[in-house]
């Protein structure tokens, strides 16, 4: 990967570039892909719930933080129905505005904090979530990065707590998008890299129903 990300530097601010000249709209989120969202939002839900509830190893349903949020489409349709009180994170201002119109006043209000950051330089808070969501952005992070991010979400974590990605997987290897300034990479380079920040992946499942034209999506959640 490191020969693909040669300058860390260029890598990110075009990333920020990119997303500056985006919609804030749900089809700008899923790259012209609205029409999803709603397949998206569904399977997540049932990945999520096999975790959530009382009992012996569940977890809770307090906070949760959603990583690269955007406008705060998975905030608005999974997180929020499920958890007290949630906190979002993206690099472009413009999104974050946009979503505190987007979840309007009354879930709106539930929304704790707006992060304006990069998760290479995000540090969540220790211990106050109960689930970390991290959905189609962790392209966006060189490998190190992405090790050092899945390290500090560990801390992030309230006992009990569950970190899941989503996102893209490609065939084999690393595959670069020079369009979004982004990587694409295969379950195997992603499993080591899950495996390096000191986590485990507890379940793992293949995101059904999308575009057969879209890259296979996977849901991996992790303690």
């Amino acid at each position: 990967m490191s020969d693909i990300v040669e300058n860390e530097t260029i890598f990110y601010a075009k990333a920020e570039e990119y997303w500056k000249d985006v919609a804030p709209t749900v089809d700008g989120m899923l790259g012209g892909y609205g029409s999803i969202s709603d397949i998206d939002l569904n399977g997540s839900k049932k990945f999520l719930q096999k975790f959530l509830g009382e009992g012996e190893g569940k977890t809770g349903m307090g906070c949760a933080l959603d990583c690269g949020a955007g406008i705060g489409r998975i905030t608005k349709r999974l997180l929020l129905p499920l958890f007290r009180s949630v906190d979002l994170v993206d690099v472009t201002q413009e999104f974050l505005d946009k979503a505190k119109v987007y979840l309007g006043d009354q879930d709106g209000k539930r929304v704790e904090n707006y992060f304006c950051c990069g998760l290479q330089d995000f540090v969540p808070q220790d211990g106050r979530y109960d689930v970390i969501w991290i959905q189609w952005v962790i392209g966006h992070l060189t490998d190190d990065h992405l090790v050092e991010f899945l390290r500090r979400c560990r801390g992030g974590l309230r006992p009990n707590g569950l970190i899941v990605v989503k996102d893209n997987v490609a065939y084999e290897g690393v595959v670069p998008d020079e369009v979004d300034s982004s990587v694409c990479r295969d379950l195997a380079l992603l499993r080591s890299l899950v495996g390096r920040s000191g986590l485990r992946i507890i379940h793992e499942e293949q995101q059904m129903n999308f575009p057969k034209e879209i890259y296979q999506v996977h849901m991996l959640a992790l303690r």
